[in-house]
């Protein structure tokens, strides 16, 4: 790699080579020169950054934007490169195929083509791996649109989903990365739906969804070459989700472990299980977080919002209020405090929470009302901390404050400043309302992923012998 001071001296031979010559490239416009270096992080939403830092020139008002193949979409999605990115105004109205929206005509972005990509799915109980196969989907292209299943067809394919089409929309538009929702998207992706919305290919994780006759529902987008594969997320699947709510063990909170929940988590990749309704133990990782994290800032002007809380099994009730504290300023900037396993089962009981606090970290950061989360924030709201995160307000919901240890208010201090704010967000579904819609249904849940399991290790087992003839 060429060290910035030979990429400098390589600049100052060619500019006056063209002062020599007495040439000036006038088409293209040499207004100046930029040095950019192509190494991205995932904190740019880009899944594959080139494997050494390439340092390049580019022309400043003149970027053809031609990555080398495997490397499409790096610059735009970058977040120094606000011009590609829809404005707030704009989201879910795409300007089409083909266009940038605020393009001047003619323009290198006008020319340039959009990338359209489809995903569709229940997203019945979202968590962070539904988020983190949008973001990837979003990473292969510009535009992403979400088809979401119908409660009807859900229940046809595959058995009675836990949250409402309608909170399932809601959830679902509320992951930062998703730019359009398509309400009551089929539950067989066919060529007519990309077609219809312009998609140039649908992306899915690798895992199989089929239909109620055991049919693959993506067949036919793959054999057309439109189908594109990112990897699943390891350690959560909505089945371990209900498995958890349906054991009551705790086993599932860091640092415990119980051999109740331990034979439900290991059975992950072994004989008699399916490695995609089975899940491994979910371990945490600083690249994980960084490819959630936004990496803002707070700037100039932004009011800073504090709110804290479990946030478990992050829900339709998290995202009403977080919007609403969302709407409490002009320019807010949100940090949500989450507070440890441990914490919140000594004022929650039960097995609560459902999960972790690494995988609820997760889930708040994909939110696109949050700008930053505090891992295992202090319970009590203190002024070291309102100092340190420079809070202007502090909002909390309509729900039961539960008070400290030794029985005082843990939001006695931004009281007392005058900060605090109650935020009434219309929704009254709480995390215990979630669960008490699966222990009712208890049998009904039990009996949907036992069939589901069965019919996938079905077709592991009659894929093997394919496996071993092609090798």
């Amino acid at each position: 790699m060429r060290s910035l001071l030979q990429v400098r001296y390589f600049l100052s031979i060619v500019g006056r080579q063209l002062t020599q010559s007495g040439r000036s490239y006038r088409g293209g416009g040499w207004k100046e020169a930029v040095l950019t270096q192509r190494n991205f992080s995932p904190v740019h939403r880009h899944d594959h950054p080139p494997a050494s830092a390439e340092l390049e020139v580019a022309v400043a008002g003149n970027v053809e934007n031609t990555p080398r193949p495997g490397h499409l979409n790096m610059l735009k999605n970058g977040h120094h490169h606000h011009h590609h990115r829809l404005p707030p105004h704009q989201v879910g109205k795409d300007a089409g195929p083909g266009s940038t929206p605020g393009a001047p005509t003619g323009s290198p972005e006008k020319r340039r083509r959009r990338v359209r990509v489809w995903c569709d799915g229940c997203y019945d109980m979202v968590h962070y791996g539904h988020s983190n196969q949008l973001r990837q989907a979003k990473a292969m292209g510009d535009y992403l649109i979400v088809g979401v299943h119908t409660d009807s067809e859900i229940s046809k394919h595959k058995g009675p989903p836990v949250f409402t089409q309608e909170e399932r929309y809601k959830m679902v538009r509320a992951i930062k990365w998703v730019d359009e929702v398509v309400e009551g998207a089929p539950y067989v992706t066919a060529l007519e739906t990309l077609d219809k919305y312009n998609c140039d290919f649908c992306v899915h994780g690798d895992d199989l969804t089929l239909t109620v006759d055991g049919k693959d529902t993506y067949e036919e987008v793959k054999k057309s070459g439109r189908y594109r594969e990112c990897k699943r997320t390891q350690g959560v699947s909505t089945t371990d989700l209900v498995g958890r709510m349906l054991l009551m063990t705790k086993a599932h909170h860091s640092n415990i472990d119980a051999s109740d929940y331990q034979q439900h988590t290991d059975n992950f990749g072994k004989n008699n299980h399916s490695p995609w309704t089975g899940v491994s133990q979910f371990l945490q990782t600083s690249q994980k977080i960084i490819q959630f994290a936004s990496g803002q800032e707070p700037q100039p002007g932004d009011t800073i919002i504090y709110v804290a809380g479990a946030f478990d099994l992050f829900h339709i009730g998290h995202v009403d209020f977080l919007r609403a504290a969302h709407k409490m300023a002009d320019k807010p900037y949100i940090i949500v405090g989450l507070h440890f396993d441990q914490e919140v089962n000594r004022y929650k009981g039960k097995n609560y929470p459902i999960m972790n606090v690494h995988e609820r970290t997760l889930s708040v950061l994909a939110c696109r009302y949050v700008s930053e989360v505090v891992i295992g924030a202090p319970f009590a709201v203190t002024k070291d901390l309102l100092d340190h995160l420079k809070v202007d307000l502090v909002c909390h919901g309509k729900t039961q404050i539960y008070p400290k240890k030794d029985g005082s208010d843990p939001y006695a201090v931004s009281r007392k400043q005058g900060i605090l704010r109650t935020v009434d967000s219309g929704n009254n579904l709480t995390t215990d309302a979630i669960v008490q819609r699966i222990t009712k249904n208890r049998l009904l849940f039990q009996d949907r992923n036992q069939k589901k399991e069965a019919t996938e290790i079905a077709i592991i087992q009659a894929m093997q012998p394919h496996q071993v003839a092609d090798q």
